[in-house]
């Protein structure tokens, strides 16, 4: 089967998964998440893109961010990737490959979806058990966006600075998103238009971004059955997505 084409415009979020090959770790000390994490820095500067979220989890990464180069996605997880790659294979005496095939990246309609996505990336740890709330887990933005932490790395997207008039208030009514569980519907929505690399967001903005892209769009929504999807369905998402 062909692989779909990715979105690739500017000033439209991106919402961006790298996963270890055959769901291997990836990190194994602290060193590495800093090497990682300086490395994203770097090459987000250097390929035009903002960082808005990202998580480091064991074996795979997610990162959202707004390009101004419609290059600038594929460029930056191509460089990251590579420089990261030839870290491990010296620093653990290793060789062969670290990631698994391509990157996967979905297109994210800001006003309604943004958000969303971000408390999905930073509660990736929540949702694995790692931690029990996100503010616990180092290697994510949330301590950023939501304590205020500094992090050279995060730039805050307009739809986050609309939350409030100051930072204490954006800080505050971020927070709050988090105080509820994400629903079903939402997860379901976010690793679908993963798995299909299709935009998330309304289907005008699915329309919209597709023709601008130039690529076919493809139903975003699977058929549910009554209930719900079973379990077997929703454990084989997360093993693909991670959590």
């Amino acid at each position: 089967m062909p692989r779909r084409p990715r979105i690739k415009l500017a000033d439209i979020p991106q919402h961006v998964v790298q996963r270890g090959v055959i769901r291997s770790p990836c990190f194994f000390a602290e060193e590495d998440y800093h090497c990682y994490l300086h490395w994203l820095q770097e090459a987000a500067a250097k390929w035009h893109c903002v960082i808005h979220a990202y998580v480091l989890m064991t074996n795979h990464v997610h990162v959202l961010l707004t390009p101004t180069d419609p290059q600038g996605p594929a460029k930056l997880m191509q460089s990251v990737g590579r420089r990261y790659v030839q870290y491990m294979n010296r620093h653990y005496r290793r060789s062969g490959t670290l990631w698994e095939g391509r990157f996967k990246s979905s297109a994210v309609q800001a006003e309604q979806y943004l958000l969303t996505c971000q408390r999905y990336i930073e509660l990736n740890p929540v949702r694995a058990g790692m931690v029990s709330d996100p503010r616990q887990y180092r290697w994510s933005s949330y301590r950023c966006n939501g304590l205020g932490q500094g992090d050279g790395l995060i730039t805050a997207h307009p739809v986050y600075q609309a939350l409030g008039l100051d930072g204490e208030s954006r800080r505050a009514a971020y927070r709050a998103l988090f105080r509820s569980e994400m629903d079903d519907a939402a997860l379901d929505d976010i690793r679908l238009a993963l798995s299909q690399s299709q935009p998330l967001g309304s289907s005008r903005f699915a329309v919209e971004v597709c023709a601008a892209a130039g690529v076919r769009r493809t139903q975003a929504r699977r058929g549910r059955p009554e209930g719900g999807k079973g379990m077997a369905q929703r454990q084989e998402e997360q093993s693909e997505f991670g959590f």
